[in-house]
């Protein structure tokens, strides 16, 4: 009987902690929504939005954050797309051909998850010093190079785990059928489509926001980013340099290209929860 309400006990503990951890990360996403609403909102504006920075944008004169807008999602789209277009048959190699269990994969799913966990300041780093040894100066296609050196694990690690809930049985089956390993790989990713794009909506995400990887490796330009080898601004930089200003105006400004940068964040993934659910009906 003791037993019994000392597994009641704990269980309750449990829930109670589980439910200060929601509440604790509510309430964290709601102070920092707040705060950038609250400070961004009454500099913002259409101007603002629609119109690259004029002489002495940051110093509190005219113009706007277009430039950066444009140069993010750039940046962000190929990048992402790169790293999805190499990370998916790096996932499908590991889970399909390599041996489960076998020295190779988890050498490979350690390596993926060191690099996981690496800062993106020293992607960035190593990045800039290969672009000096090779003669690439700081332009948008250093900062593509480098976020899709950041973002190649997450799309690895995701899709590695979605693989890994598909049933043992459906595999074993497929191949008793007289299957290949890459109609077999084509199945199962079909199974997993809902759940590539929440890997796609990471790894943008993490594209987009990212400021320390581009910090050294794509420059920083009031002019809308028309060559892949120019400098280009991007909107965590825009909202890094505004924030160092020592003039109110412009550090308004930093939280109103914080709010644009949340706002664009929240369409994709709205975005992407559609498309996740419009793919569910098809899921085998």
């Amino acid at each position: 009987m003791s037993n019994v309400k000392s597994r009641l006990r704990k269980e309750k503990i449990a829930k109670i902690a589980m439910q200060l951890s929601g509440m604790a990360i509510t309430g964290s996403l709601f102070f920092i929504v707040g705060t950038i609403l609250y400070k961004g909102l009454p500099y913002l504006s259409w101007e603002m939005v629609s119109q690259s920075p004029q002489g002495g944008f940051y110093i509190g004169k005219d113009g706007g954050i277009f430039n950066a807008i444009l140069g993010s999602l750039y940046l962000a789209t190929v990048s992402t797309a790169l790293a999805t277009l190499i990370g998916i048959p790096i996932s499908i190699y590991l889970n399909m051909y390599v041996k489960s269990g076998s020295f190779l994969e988890r050498a490979c799913k350690l390596l993926f998850d060191v690099l996981f966990g690496i800062p993106s300041i020293v992607y960035g780093a190593i990045a800039f010093s290969i672009m000096v040894w090779i003669g690439i100066r700081a332009s948008l296609l250093g900062g593509i190079i480098t976020i899709t050196l950041l973002t190649i694990p997450i799309v690895v690690r995701t899709i590695d785990e979605l693989l890994k809930t598909i049933p043992i049985d459906l595999k074993h089956v497929t191949f008793s059928l007289g299957s290949t390993r890459w109609e077999t790989a084509k199945m199962f990713l079909r199974y997993i489509r809902p759940g590539i794009f929440t890997a796609i909506l990471l790894a943008f995400g993490r594209a987009i926001g990212d400021v320390a990887g581009v910090l050294l490796t794509t420059g920083f330009s009031d002019n809308l980013p028309k060559y892949i080898d120019e400098p280009s601004a991007t909107l965590p930089l825009a909202i890094f340099f505004q924030l160092s200003s020592p003039i109110p105006e412009v550090q308004g400004r930093a939280y109103a290209s914080a709010l644009v940068l949340t706002c664009i964040i929240l369409i994709i993934v709205i975005c992407t929860h559609l498309l996740a659910s419009k793919q569910q009906k098809h899921k085998i």
